[in-house]
């Protein structure tokens, strides 16, 4: 926004009603600067209109998705685990013995387009602090990627600026990244997607809210001074696809600085145990807008903010722009007034500067009908005078049209049962390699050793295991795992049953470590809401996901939606990431997915049924370039019932690994286990072809503890659980057989496949 040759300040407003005001080229509709005006009672100023501005926009209104998220909350299965559900920064589960988890995951896709290494690891910054306003302590993070194809000059230039951005920031905040997804794409050229999560740690007694309680307390800023940097991000980056006209008008990316982030988290505990703040807000998205209207909409609706003693680093920087400044690192707190000197004090000695900037006011009865008050000065000037809800709470809500696009009967016809198939051991084999060193199936190791998994030392699982695991401190075995999964070729031929399948393989990944799901977070990623077509997918796969949470008892705490996600008029694949969390009681019974030395002659038992289903198959995308037919069906019982076998097995030592199927189907789990534990296996196969490369859901490969093979199988008896006696351990191949001959790849092989890709094309060194 251009400054305005003089200060426009309320008492202008209300003798200027014909002021023009750029409201268009902030992103907002004519008919919603019109609501704005009707909601004051005159034109908004200009620092008014730069909060409604960023307030309504897609990425932080949701008025696109918000008819559609709402079936989270109607369709929520009960849960006594559910302490703080969807509305607040991150939600909230207990996971027992007095702990609560905190966990989120959040989009920052344009953004890493625009400038790869700050982008991402911005997004990290803001997830990490979405958990601390909590009052939880960040513990572990994690990513999910997708990128265009692998070789692109696009992808080459993205892909290790973002893997720097979340390494640099996770690694000098001291948090572990556990694990996460890479994929790549044609449809995620110029479109990457950068879904960041992170986890945190408390007490029940320690959790906070992000409100603006008791007239007369202070209100703080602390944390980064204010710049320039990412100045309408909000609006403009996450709220319009890329074309060559919003080429032109992308702001500046957010500068991240984990250093003072760091110094930002442990200060805040130290407040938060010093019980020195009633309301807590970080400032992320549309900034100082977004942490005041939403703290005073939250509290008593009052807040008088003087603008002009917010901290920044440009002097030149305006009204307008410092409340849509999306500078890094800062929060902002409401402090009772006899705690200020205290509250001072402790941001002094972790040298984060502190200022109060305003107090928590009374509302007239008549105020409170409209929504609270905020007011806001500048240099003694009110320049905002507007009821605080109407921004954050009141936003647009729109009903866009949704149709199913024409092509959909013809993608579900296209099926992949036409596609020619190996015809010798010799073809069936080469193709095993050559889905293994796909850039999806791949080692991701060029990207995952660039991050530290064990920092803090309460790590159990990491990359490459089903799921990431972390004790929850020291004194106690008590654990949480995190998984997160989505497929975009899957919800691009059925959006419903796609993010179903996300959602399970998610599910049981947290399974196949011993774990019991419990929670879920998402992250929507989709093209335009003004498209129809795209509209049906994100209705079709919101229903999806609050229909199987609700079969599974698992709640959505939270999470987001990024809409936008093209350029011109290609979308991406509808890709809704899922994360699972679930809790084991003790981490010493983890399943982890290699098969290991101390495993030779163990039994390996498939559990779970195989069906010839090949729709949207990495078999079918790697080796024949096709996406056609039917996803996988999936069967939510079976997915519970595999679960509660995984977890038992695991709690009563029944079973040495677990290993799910999905990406690949048995041939890359197989692969990717003997790789995983520097040992191979023999298996007896039926069907080679389908049983190697379907990849039907609710399934994993599972070793039994030698001597509790019966009470493996009868456990999954017991439960339904169908099993097939694979094969056994040991070796340093993989070999399969079956009637009529068989084949061997050896691990060598295996790991030449499997690992050359990436470091091929990034380079050898990660």
């Amino acid at each position: 926004m251009s400054e305005a040759p003089h200060l426009d300040t309320v008492a202008t407003a209300e003798t200027t009603p014909d002021t023009p005001l750029p409201y268009a080229e902030l992103g907002m509709a004519g008919d919603e600067y019109a609501r704005v005006r009707a909601i004051l009672g005159r034109r908004p100023t200009s620092a008014e209109l730069a909060i409604y501005s960023v307030m309504w926009s897609e990425h932080c209104s949701y008025k696109s998705s918000k008819v559609h998220l709402r079936q989270f909350g109607e369709k929520a299965p009960d849960s006594d685990a559910l302490l703080v559900g969807m509305g607040e920064n991150a939600g909230v589960v207990d996971v027992g013995d007095g702990y609560a988890v905190t966990f989120k995951i959040e989009s920052h896709n344009h953004p890493s387009y625009v400038e790869p290494h700050q982008g991402a690891a911005t997004g990290v910054g803001g997830i990490v602090r979405d958990i601390l306003t909590m009052g939880a302590r960040p513990v572990a993070v994690m990513d999910a990627l997708r990128f265009g194809p692998v070789d692109a000059p696009d992808t080459r230039r993205v892909l290790p600026g973002v893997v720097s951005g979340i390494s640099f920031y996770g690694n000098c905040l001291g948090l572990p990244n556990i694990g996460g997804e890479l994929g790549f794409a044609p449809g995620y050229a110029a479109n990457p997607l950068v879904n960041a999560l992170c986890v945190g740690v408390m007490r029940h007694d320690d959790i906070t809210l992000a409100q603006a309680p008791g007239p007369g307390n202070k209100v703080v800023l602390f944390g980064a001074t204010t710049g320039p940097d990412g100045i309408g991000g909000a609006s403009v980056l996450a709220s319009a696809s890329f074309d060559d006209e919003s080429q032109a008008k992308r702001p500046s990316v957010q500068v991240g600085d984990p250093f003072l982030e760091k110094l930002l988290v442990e200060c805040s505990l130290e407040l938060f145990r010093e019980g020195l703040v009633v309301g807590i807000q970080d400032l992320g998205a549309a900034g100082v807008s977004c942490s005041t209207t939403e703290l005073a909409a939250a509290g008593t609706g009052g807040m008088r903010i003087e603008l002009d003693r917010v901290p920044l680093r440009d002097s030149r920087l305006t009204p307008e722009e410092i409340l849509m400044s999306e500078s890094q690192e800062r929060m902002m707190a409401i402090v009772e007034p006899g705690r200020l000197d205290a509250f001072m004090a402790t941001c002094e000695r972790w040298n984060v500067l502190a200022t109060e900037i305003g107090e928590v006011t009374e509302v007239t009865a008549e105020e409170e009908k409209r929504g609270g008050r905020l007011v806001m000065s500048w240099h003694g000037e009110t320049i905002v005078d507007m009821p605080p809800r109407t921004a954050s709470d009141e936003g647009p809500v729109y009903e866009r049209p949704y149709t199913r696009p024409v092509d959909q009967d013809a993608l579900h016809e296209d099926d992949p049962a036409r596609l020619p198939r190996p015809e010798t051991d010799d073809e069936l084999r080469a193709q095993l390699l050559r889905v293994l060193a796909s850039p999806g199936v791949c080692d991701p190791r060029w990207v995952t050793e660039q991050y530290d998994h064990y920092v803090r030392g309460n790590t159990v699982l990491a990359t490459p295991d089903d799921g990431g695991m972390v004790r929850l401190s020291d004194d106690t075995t008590r654990g949480i795992a995190l998984a997160t999964d989505g497929n975009g070729r899957y919800t691009r031929l059925d959006p419903y049953t796609g993010t179903q399948a996300g959602y399970a393989e998610a599910f049981r990944n947290v399974a196949a470590t011993g774990a019991r799901p419990l929670a879920v977070t998402d992250c929507l990623n989709f093209g335009s809401p003004e498209d129809p077509g795209v509209m049906w997918q994100f209705a079709e796969s919101t229903r999806g996901l609050a229909d199987a949470c609700e079969v599974l008892g698992t709640p959505v705490t939270g999470g987001n939606v990024s809409f936008y996600n093209q350029t011109g008029e290609t979308a991406i694949h509808p890709t809704p990431v899922i994360g699972v969390l679930g809790v084991i009681d003790d981490v010493t019974t983890r399943l982890r997915s290699a098969f290991g030395h101390g495993l030779d002659g163990a039994r390996l038992y498939l559990l779970g049924e195989t069906r010839a289903e090949l729709g949207g198959s990495a078999w079918a995308d790697v080796v024949h370039g096709h996406l056609g037919g039917h996803p996988p069906r999936v069967d939510l019982t079976a997915e519970a019932s595999l679960a509660e076998v995984l977890a038992t097995a695991a709690e009563e030592g029944l079973a040495t690994m677990a290993h799910d199927l999905s990406d690949g189907g048995l041939a890359a789990a197989l692969a990717e286990s003997a790789l995983r534990g520097g040992v191979g296996c023999e298996v007896r196969l039926e069907d080679p072809f389908t049983e190697l490369f379907s990849e039907s859901t609710a399934r994993a490969v599972v070793a039994a503890r030698p001597g509790a093979e019966t009470a493996l199988t009868g456990l999954c008896s017991r439960h339904d659980v169908p099993f097939t006696t694979l094969g056994t351990v040991g070796g340093s191949s993989l070999v399969v057989r079956h009637a009529s001959g068989g084949f061997a790849v050896t691990l060598d092989e295996l790991r030449e496949a499997h690992a050359a890709k990436l470091p091929a094309v990034f380079g050898d060194d990660g």
